[in-house]
Parts: structure tokens; sequence; C-alpha cells
């Protein structure tokens, strides 16, 4: 028999991941004061999902939600922030073995490891490849696209530190630790 290559459970995280970072960009995006730019409560979902499913689950969630977000919105795909997103989501879940958090072991070590890696990771995304592909494929104005990254990265990496570490916790209190049930 063939190995799957992605799970039942898997699939349908993917398919209820984007759901809500579609509802919560587009209906619970607080602007920033930066055009363009909002406080964006689905990141938290996007990371807690691609550490607990992995990165194929988190590149697909942030790609599906932020451009059903970005088709809703009548302006159309903002491809360099879709891309960022979603390598976003695949990055943070290419460690999601250290979090633990699928087996109920999430502790402030690997809340400490999920956070350094989530500020990194949101830092690639929002400092390096949104505003570079901004100014490749949109002919965007340097100065402009770099303050709308920084202060992505900012706000994302607050609500991930904050949402998402609150998110992670509870998560994994909910998971049963292996050899944590005794026969009686």
């Amino acid at each position: 028999m063939a190995k799957k290559i992605i799970s039942v459970k898997t699939v349908v995280a993917i398919g209820i991941g984007a759901a809500l970072v579609f509802v919560l960009m587009r209906f619970v995006a607080v602007p920033s004061g930066v055009p363009n730019t909002n406080l964006n409560l689905g990141i938290a979902i996007t990371t807690i999902f691609a550490a607990i499913f992995g990165p194929l689950a988190g590149f697909l969630i942030a790609l599906i939600g932020h451009t059903l977000t970005d088709l809703t919105f009548g302006f159309g795909v903002w491809w360099s922030w879709v891309i960022a997103d979603a390598v976003y989501g695949l990055l943070i879940g290419l460690f999601w073995k250290i979090y633990r958090i699928k087996e109920g072991k999430f502790a402030v070590l690997q809340a400490v490891y999920f956070n350094l890696i989530q500020i990194i990771v949101n830092a690639i995304a929002w400092i390096g490849i949104a505003p570079v592909l901004d100014i490749l494929i949109h002919k965007e104005p340097v100065d402009k696209v770099f303050l709308q990254g920084i202060v992505a990265w900012g706000l994302n990496a607050g609500v991930v530190l904050i949402l998402g570490t609150l998110l992670a916790f509870g998560y994994s209190a909910t998971r049963v630790k292996a050899g944590s049930l005794k026969a009686e």
C-alpha cells in the first residue's frame, strides 16, 4: 500500500485554518496607521496550525487564507504579500517537532524557541520577502515597502508572541501525554 502524502486530519486542518485566517484578516483587521498594513490576528492561526500540522499545512493555510482575503477586497491579489505569508507558514512549520505542541509538552523552553523562531521568520517574510517582491513585481517605492514590512514584522511578531503563545499553551494542555494513562 502506498504511503499517504498528507493525512485527512491535515487536510481538514488546512480547510479550517484557511477559513479562520480569511475571516480574521478580512473582518478583524485593525489599521496600523501605515497604508495597507494592518494588525493581523490571522497570523496567530497560521502559526499555531503550522506548529501543530507542519510546513505544508502552514504554507497552504497562509496561501489560501491570504489569497481569499485579497480577492474579497476587490483590488486583486497582492502576490508579494501572499507569497511572504505562505513562506512564513512553511518556515514556521519546519520546526514543528521543536515546539512539541502536538505531544502536549509545550513548556517555557518550547515557548522561548517558538517565539525566537517566529520573530526571525517574521523578519524574513516581512522585512525580506514582501518588500523585495513589492519592488520587483509592483515597482513600489523602496522606502514605502520597507516601512510597511517593518511595521508588519513588529505587529505580526507581537500578535504571535501573545496570542500564538497562548494558543500553543492552551492546545498543548488538551493533549494526552504519552504514558499518562495508567491501568487499574
